[in-house]
Order: structure tokens, then C-alpha cells, then sequence
């Protein structure tokens, strides 16, 4: 049975899934279209087992879900909106110095 997320929890989801750049590539790649899996690995280019770990991870925070289709299974964004999300995410501005980054960025993992 599926229940709607609280807030926080929303955005934590959120926050994870685009912690990964192959997982940003992913959830990018779909919100043009539904893929299958073999050729979302193609055209990211990564292996089929790595991108079921990601595909995983975007299903368990709810980002994507499976559609069946005959003997295969197309993924597509859970919502829509998530889309809409991407897109203004990508067209807001941040404002980052080039040549710094946060000094413990290891430490803290960001950046």
C-alpha cells in the first residue's frame, strides 16, 4: 500500500537521489521520456548492474516507479511534478566561486 510522504521526508528523498551524479543523470534522462533499463544504460553509459543499484535507490525513495510492458518493465518518474522539479532546480542560479570549494568537503560530504 502506498502512503504519502511528509514533508521533510519529501525533500530528504529528493535531496539523496540527486547526491549521486549518476543518479541526477538518471532521474534527467526520464523526465524527457520513460526508459527500459538496457537503454538508459546505454545511453549513460554504465553497466546494467550499476544502474539497477541506482534505479534501486530512485524506487525506494519513491522518485521512480516500474511499468510493466509485456516481458519488459519501463521506468518512469513517479510524478510528473518531478519533473517540473528538475527543470526549475536546473534553472535556478547558484552562486558558487570558481576556484573554491567548502574546505571540508570530504569531511561533511558536500560540494
Amino acid at each position: 500500500m502506498l502512503t504519502l510522504a511528509a514533508d521533510i521526508d519529501v525533500l530528504a528523498r529528493f535531496g539523496r537521489a540527486l547526491a549521486d551524479p549518476i543518479r541526477c543523470r538518471i532521474l534527467l534522462a526520464l523526465r524527457t521520456a520513460p526508459a527500459y533499463p538496457s537503454d538508459l544504460a546505454d545511453a549513460l553509459e554504465i553497466s546494467r548492474t550499476r544502474l539497477s543499484n541506482h534505479l534501486a535507490c530512485l524506487r525506494d525513495c519513491g522518485l521512480v516507479v516500474t511499468v510493466p510492458d509485456g516481458r519488459r518493465t519501463r521506468y518512469e518518474l513517479a510524478d510528473e511534478r518531478l519533473g517540473h522539479a528538475l527543470d526549475h532546480l536546473l534553472a535556478a542560479v547558484v552562486a558558487v566561486e570558481a576556484d573554491k570549494t567548502c574546505s571540508d568537503a570530504d569531511e561533511k560530504g558536500c560540494c
